[in-house]
């Protein structure tokens, strides 16, 4: 290498000559989801400023090499007697840098990603040298990896089909349904990409509620092994019955006269119509309770539904309605104001 070809490779990563191991890898790692051509889709610059960093860190990431670097300067591969920089794995055969182990990937392609977590990838699930099989690197093992740590923008990467080794292969989706079919249970058929399953929702499924389905999540690109799907249970919004609690609420608009006297009303509940006694002089808002006519429970049984009583008068009065109005206002003793006349700031 010519002395004009020579990399400064310190500069590059942005550390000093005494930066620890630590610095090094916490420099690389910046440098390397900044520059990624991911980050930077058609941004050339960038995509040479990446294997530039990569460079870099192929060096100063490893013991051996970084003291070949720091002795010989731009004639450290003589010194190291490798093959070049085209070679894989870096410095040829089974390297440690920086405690990971490159031996596992057939190029520093797969090693990407790996490292950003993606499948499916240049060279994804593609048999090393030899005929034999590689699996990825747990990216969280700081014990065994350089990059433990590395998958808080990692995540952000890769295929919905399989999960990066280390991260879990169970998933969540959601799934909607009416009241009906929560509270009745239902069958729904999902498509999962190119894979269709019946999914069986048991009765009395609520907003929340998490469904697993075993063996339906990611395949994990380590054992191969399918992780478990979750489905979390949406209700579409119901004209009448609400959830308060474990408990369905309703409101139910009575007359003033019935109010007053007291009255049998008719009251929808989840399986049909039952009959409720109203008291007599009842107020808005007040609650009466139907037990057992709620929501069904995972033992069988029900909640209760609450009745939310609204009083509601009459918009258009006919003249004899009006004038029976007119006759109980005049003849009214009682004024439901009269506590406030105490009131005072």
């Amino acid at each position: 290498m010519a002395a004009t070809d020579f990399k400064d490779y310190y500069a590059i990563l942005g550390v000093s000559k005494t930066a620890s191991v630590d610095e090094i890898k916490k420099a690389f790692r910046k440098l390397a989801r900044k520059y990624h051509p991911d980050m930077n889709p058609g941004n050339a610059q960038a995509e040479a400023k990446f294997k530039e960093v990569s460079e870099a860190y192929e060096v100063l990431g490893d013991t051996d090499k970084r003291k070949k670097y720091d002795q010989f300067g731009q004639y450290w591969r003589q010194a190291d007697g490798a093959a070049g920089a085209a070679g894989w794995p870096p410095g040829g055969g089974n390297v440690d840098f920086g405690g990971f182990d490159f031996s596992q990937f057939s190029s520093f392609d797969d090693f990407i990603n790996a490292l950003l977590g993606r499948v499916g990838g240049p060279g994804a699930g593609r048999a090393r040298p030899g005929g034999s099989s590689y699996n990825y690197r747990n990216p969280r093992s700081t014990s065994t990896s350089g990059f433990g740590g590395f998958e808080d923008f990692a995540s952000g990467f890769g295929g919905d089909r399989t999960a990066a080794a280390g991260t879990s292969a169970d998933r969540e989706s959601s799934i909607t349904l009416t009241f009906s079919e929560a509270f009745q249970g239902t069958q729904k058929r999902l498509n999962l990409g190119t894979e269709a399953i019946d999914v069986r929702i048991p009765p009395g499924a609520k907003p929340g509620t998490r469904i697993r389905v075993r063996g339906k999540g990611l395949v994990n690109s380590y054992n191969q092994q399918r992780g478990d799907l979750y489905l979390k249970v949406e209700i579409q919004p119901h004209s009448f019955f609400q959830f308060e609690g474990d408990n369905l609420v309703c409101e139910v608009p009575v007359a003033p006269d019935e109010a007053v006297l007291g009255a049998t009303i008719e009251i929808p509940t989840p399986d049909g119509t039952v009959k409720m006694n109203v008291p007599a002089g009842i107020r808005s808002g007040q609650t009466l309770r139907l037990r057992g006519k709620g929501w069904k429970t995972a033992k069988g049984d029900r909640t209760d539904q609450l009745v939310r009583i609204a009083i509601a008068p009459p918009k258009d009065l006919n003249s004899t309605e009006k004038d029976l109005y007119e006759k109980i206002r005049n003849a009214r003793h009682y004024n439901p104001r009269s506590h406030l006349q105490s009131v005072r700031l």
